[in-house]
Order: structure tokens, then sequence, then C-alpha cells
């Protein structure tokens, strides 16, 4: 005889209050910022959120580290980090080579290595310890870089291009995921990977592709009108795959550091924990959609 399916865990109606409210804010001032994207100075503010965002982020991967007995640099992630920033602000304004991505990675790693030579008091964690600094900070740099230079495409053809690209990344991440928490909320039945994150389940991962497609065609609709049936079927489900992938990618590093939210008892995002557990879909999905752009279209 079968046995019964197990419950599904039910909404916390009270942490989705707050989640909205988070979120609603964080919406209006976003959509704000991206309205006026083609202007120089909301570039400068989305590169300096992106750059607070970078050295969060770190601290939350530092926190991590130490609580596997290792001893990552906050500091030395972050300049790594930003330094890529850089090398993606600077292409999106056109300025030939100023900083190759060659020379970003060369400063970084020497900011990483000779650092801990010379200001770690403990050599016996110094590889692992190295190692997640720049683990760290290639997985933000690249992944925030990769944001910040689709915000800077411009294209004669359409005003705001940046703007838009952005709105579609984060609107179809977002949408995805807020139908993958209602869908495995209310009908989730079926785990999807019950040791990296035992709440995940089937149901709630299509949702969260069903919500990647509808958020795709919103945006065909209104946003990038220029994107076809085929565009907007393909950016949803590579979005929505990658993203996905990206969000168990962070969980795997959360339970082997034994946390639950990645802000590790710090500073939290209300209602929905850590920096890293906002941003793990995005890092991921940000260089998909620059691939996409980049060999369909021929954005650069």
């Amino acid at each position: 005889m079968k046995p019964p399916s197990p419950p599904h865990p039910g909404m916390d109606k009270k942490n989705l209050a707050v989640r909205l409210g988070t979120a609603l804010v964080f919406g209006v001032f976003f959509l704000t910022l991206l309205y006026f994207g083609d202007r120089a100075e909301s570039r400068a503010i989305f590169a300096v959120m992106l750059a607070a965002a970078l050295f969060m982020g770190m601290h939350e991967f530092t926190l991590m580290g130490q609580k596997l007995g290792q001893r990552p640099s906050l500091y030395a992630g972050a300049v790594a980090g930003w330094l890529l920033l850089v090398h993606f602000l600077l292409l999106g304004l056109n300025i030939t080579d100023p900083l190759p991505l060659w020379l970003a990675l060369v400063i970084g790693g020497a900011v990483i290595h000779f650092g801990a030579l010379f200001f770690e008091p403990d050599l016996g964690s110094a590889l692992a310890s190295q190692a997640l600094t720049w683990m760290g900070a290639l997985y933000l740099g690249l992944g925030f870089g990769f944001q910040l230079k689709l915000f800077m495409f411009s294209d004669t053809t359409l005003p705001n291009t940046g703007g838009r690209l952005i709105l579609a990344l984060y609107l179809i991440v977002w949408v995805g995921d807020s139908a993958a928490y209602f869908v495995g909320s209310l009908l989730g039945r079926h785990k999807l990977a019950p040791k990296v994150s035992p709440k995940k389940t089937w149901e709630g991962a299509g949702g969260n592709l069903l919500g990647n497609l509808a958020a795709a065609f919103l945006i065909k609709a209104t946003a990038c009108p220029q994107w076809s049936v085929v565009d907007a079927v393909a950016i949803g489900l590579l979005l929505g795959t990658v993203g996905q992938l990206g969000d168990l990618v962070e969980s795997t590093w959360k339970r082997s550091a034994g946390a639950k939210d990645s802000n590790m008892g710090g500073i939290a995002i209300p209602g929905h924990g850590g920096l890293l557990d906002r941003v793990d879909s995005l890092v991921f999905a940000a260089p998909a959609l620059y691939a996409y752009v980049h060999f369909v279209h021929g954005l650069n």
C-alpha cells in the first residue's frame, strides 16, 4: 500500500506580510531607478548599490567561512570584487580597456594572497581561507558585474535598453521565486533536493518556471516589445532554470556551514533573510541573460 504524501509546510502569513512590505518598498525605489536608467546619475546610483551589496554579501560569505573554521578576508574579497565591478563599469562606458579583466584579476589576486601573507596570523588555514576569499570575490564580482553590464547597455533603436533588461532580469527571476513560494507552500508534496533544501519541492519548481514564463511574456508586452515569442519562452526558461540551480548552489553552502540564513544572525532583509539568499538566483541568471542578448541579439 502506497504511503500517504507528507503534508506541505503551509504558508507563514506573518512572514509573508513582512516579505511583501519589504518587496514593495524596494520595488518602488528600483522601478524609479530603472525608469531613469539612461541618466548618468541612475547608473552611478546602481553601481554604488551593487558595490554596497557586494560588501554585504562578502560579509555573509566570511561569516559562513568562519563557521567552517576558516578565515576568509572580508576586505580583500570586497576589493577584488569591486575591481571586477569597475571593469564592467568602464566597459559599459565604452572606455577602451583601462582596466581589462586580466588586470582586475591580477590586482585582486595580489590583494588576496599578499595580504594574507603579511597580515594573516594563522597560516595553518591559509589555503582554504584564501580559496574562500577568491570564491566570494568571483561569485559576487561577476554576478553583480554582469548586472552592471546589462544596465549600461544602450541601443539607439530602443531608449533605456539597459533599464529594460535589468527590469526583465529581476522581474522574471523574482516572479518565478514568488510563484515557487506560493505553489510550494500550498501544493508541495515531492521533495526536489531534500539533502540540500528540505522545503523545496518539484511542485514549487514547476510553479517557478510558470512564473518565469508569465513574467517574460509580461516584459515582452511592455518593456521589451522587440522580443519574439521564442525570445520570451527561451529567456523565461533559461533564467528560471539557471536561477533555481543558483538557489540550490547557495543552499549547499549554507547546509555545509549549518546555517539557515546566509546572514548568520547578522543584518537581515526583513522577511527575506540574508542578502545572499536574495541574490543567489540573480548571480547566475545575469550572465545567462547577458549571453542570450549578446549571442542572439548581438548586443555588446
